[in-house]
């Protein structure tokens, strides 16, 4: 994937997201901490993979950018103007510019409406023409996404799930985006029709240079769509750098023991593969009551007293941005220093 530099799309800044807990009267007292100063920019024609274990922030983090759920904290900017302002003065104009995919096909639709019907919803609210210049608009997008005419006048139950998720791409076409924020959009499928939407997923990329927020758990498929990508753990960004470079070398503890978790075939010849690192022990703390210092010290093999008193920076290291205090030492020995 290319590193070339890329006009940023859209932007966030140090976002932040608390949802309270126990009814309106606790607001402000105790809550989730779902997200804690996230900053990130999606660049034209770039995809951005988010990846972490269930529960660290990938999905709150796409809601909030979307404004489907608004931030506590921070900015949110689309080609370097609040958002907020654009949806008070002109909400269209930022619906059209950033559209979102769902993780399942099927209840992203109405089952009493056929595939034309949802199409034409958003065509209709974005001004594309008369009926009959939005059926040939739905059908085009249709051919675009691999189906043809005949599936609009299904309805979502008549299709496969690979079929509704390609009717779901179509639909987040349909006003012209600049930015598809895919939400797990085929953890829910097979492995093969993932493929499929995945290289579908290329191809339109490659054809409109649209932007793509991709976020899974699954590994393998980051590292063939994605340019750059963002690794979190409990609502925090702990390492994020070029795809080609963390597809090389991890530096953050999380990161190396997410990635080598991953299921992969074992190969019989080919680059020598680092020994894999123990499994991480322990579980995901409670977001309600974050640990103090490093979130990840609980679990890290690495941690030590500065981690449990002190909040780290992501802070750049060589090729990348890493949230860990002894990030230079084990990018350069594998290790931190002795405590």
């Amino acid at each position: 994937m290319s590193a070339a530099p890329r006009t940023a799309v859209l932007e966030a800044r140090a976002i932040g997201k608390i949802f309270p807990l126990g009814g309106w009267f606790a607001r402000g007292r105790r809550g989730v901490h779902a997200l804690e100063d996230v900053s990130l920019a999606i660049g034209a024609g770039e995809t951005v993979a988010v990846v972490g274990e269930s529960g660290c922030g990938k999905t709150t983090l796409g809601r909030c950018l979307i404004r489907l759920v608004p931030p506590t904290s921070g900015a949110v900017l689309l080609h370097g103007e609040e958002v907020g302002g654009i949806l008070a003065r002109d909400p269209q104009r930022f619906r059209r510019a950033v559209q979102i995919v769902f993780q399942d096909p099927f209840s992203s639709f109405n089952p009493r409406r056929t595939i034309g019907q949802s199409l034409d919803d958003p065509l209709r609210l974005h001004g594309a023409g008369d009926r009959a210049t939005r059926r040939e608009r739905a059908v085009a997008l249709m051919a675009q996404v691999g189906l043809t005419a005949e599936h609009l006048d299904r309805y979502p139950h008549e299709l496969s799930g690979g079929q509704r998720q390609r009717v779901a791409i179509a639909r987040a076409l349909a006003p012209g985006p600049e930015l598809i924020i895919c939400d797990e959009a085929v953890s829910s499928l097979d492995v093969s029709v993932q493929a499929q939407i995945v290289n579908l997923l290329r191809d339109i990329q490659a054809s409109t240079g649209v932007a793509y927020l991709f976020i899974t758990h699954n590994l393998h498929l980051v590292r063939r769509i994605a340019h750059r990508i963002v690794v979190m753990y409990l609502g925090q960004i702990v390492e994020t750098g070029e795809a080609s470079a963390l597809a090389r070398r991890l530096v953050h503890p999380y990161s190396t023991a997410l990635f080598a978790a991953a299921p992969r075939i074992r190969r019989t010849s080919g680059p020598t593969v680092a020994a894999r690192p123990a499994p991480l022990q322990g579980e995901v703390p409670s977001p309600i009551d974050p640990p103090s210092g490093c979130r990840f010290h609980t679990r890290c093999p690495h941690a030590r007293t500065r981690c449990r008193a002190e909040m780290p920076a992501l802070a750049g290291v060589a090729d990348r941005l890493v949230r860990c205090h002894f990030a230079a030492e084990i990018a350069a020995t594998g290790s931190p220093p002795a405590d």
